[in-house]
């Protein structure tokens, strides 16, 4: 059985064994499949055996050897000797240092491929999530997963996508991306979006392992320390986020005891570091407004005017409906329901927001304070209805039904 000291140190290593093949055969699909399976065999070996000593140089010579057998085979019916005499086999021995995790990062998401591949290929190659495991995480059969992965790698290698940095005029777009990409699986760990699970620990810690690898490969980068900052703020929640039987538990009724003060302490310091250090961005500001929760040592301390007037510069600088949703809530701490409600009636007709059953969880809890029982009963029923979350359908029909 694979311990957990070793899972962590494959972990650490897929995307730097799997930059090494890539760059030196140019393959990406081939080699990720080299490296998985050069994955398996160390979780299979080294518990019985021994870690050895340069754990990446074993996973690259037993990689290489794998892709090696695996070009053999495939091109045995044609020109096998010229094939093979090209290949450069290493043999056991130090690997080069160079850490090829951003390039291989930026290549999993690549505009080429659409969201759902980016976020699977992720974490397979750069997480070292197995299928079955990203699968679990999205709620969808290993297969269909195992298809979604192969057609990204097919779609990589159909467009000439090259083991490359970005050109410098697309580097920061496409940072961007992986940030956003990173950013999504956090919030698909933090609030499970369907099934029976309310949160996913596992995907929550690997998005944060991620970014923290981001972070080091990026110095100096606001944006990259800010959405650090901002999944270890909202992560330092997580203890005190459901009940025993895994109903959700609003931010106002948590025990705020159960707050992990580490990550919180972290996330400040980080966000601190930042802030005034250049030009301000979203995931600055959202690492900001989660600050200002954490910090609050009661609910009623909470500085809402603070809060309102983040979102409005978030607003500006990055405007989108589920800003103001947020910003609604905010905005009736500070001015009352009735106006929170007010803002979220300009989001009626927007189409995202048409997807979701936010608006009217959101529109139930303002209804309720506004003292407006048979339409917060009403907005509850339509958004336990539309959620896919179980855990969270029990707690808005609760909802509902406790409304007076």
């Amino acid at each position: 059985m694979t311990t957990p000291a070793v899972e962590d140190l494959l972990r650490a290593a897929a995307p730097q064994v799997l930059g090494v093949l890539v760059r030196r055969y140019g393959q990406f699909d081939a080699c990720e499949d080299a490296v998985q399976e050069a994955l398996l065999a160390a979780a299979t070996q080294w518990p019985a055996d021994g870690v050895p000593d340069s754990p990446r140089s074993w996973l690259v010579t037993v990689a290489s050897r794998r892709f090696v057998d695996e070009v053999r085979s495939a091109e045995a019916r044609r020109r096998r000797e010229e094939t093979v005499a090209a290949l450069d086999l290493v043999e056991p021995g130090e690997v080069q240092q160079a850490d090829d995790t951003l390039t291989l990062l930026f290549l999993c998401c690549h505009p080429a491929l659409p969201l759902p591949a980016q976020l699977a290929l992720t974490l397979r190659a750069v997480g070292g999530l197995t299928t079955a495991e990203i699968a679990a995480a999205f709620l969808v059969p290993e297969a269909t997963m195992a298809q979604r992965i192969s057609r990204a790698k097919q779609k990589l290698r159909a467009g000439g996508a090259r083991f490359d940095p970005p050109p410098a005029e697309q580097r920061a777009e496409r940072l961007r991306t992986v940030l956003h990409v990173l950013y999504l699986i956090f919030n698909e760990g933090y609030t499970t979006s369907s099934g029976p699970a309310t949160q996913r620990a596992d995907l929550t810690a690997e998005a944060i392992r991620l970014t923290r690898m981001l972070a080091r490969l990026t110095p100096g980068d606001g944006e990259v320390t800010g959405l650090l900052a901002l999944m270890l703020l909202t992560d330092a929640r997580r203890a005190a986020r459901s009940r025993a039987d895994g109903i959700p538990v609003p931010l106002a009724e948590q025990d705020r005891s159960r707050w992990d003060a580490g990550q919180i302490a972290e996330g400040v310091a980080l966000l601190t570091g930042v802030l005034g250090g250049g030009a301000v961005g979203p995931y600055q500001l959202q690492a900001a407004i989660a600050a200002v929760h954490d910090e609050a040592e009661t609910a009623d301390a909470t500085d809402w005017p603070q809060i309102v007037a983040l979102y409005e510069v978030l607003e500006r600088v990055a405007p989108g409906p589920v800003v103001t949703l947020n910003k609604a809530v905010a905005v009736a701490m500070v001015h009352g329901p009735r106006a929170g409600l007010a803002l979220l009636g300009t989001l009626d007709a927007d189409a995202l927001m048409a997807q979701t059953h936010r608006l009217d969880a959101v529109r139930g809890h303002l209804l309720e304070l506004a003292g407006d029982p048979d339409r917060a009963r009403a907005a509850y029923l339509r958004a336990a209805r539309r959620t896919a979350s179980v855990p969270e359908r029990r707690y808005l029909t609760l909802r509902a039904a406790g409304v007076t």
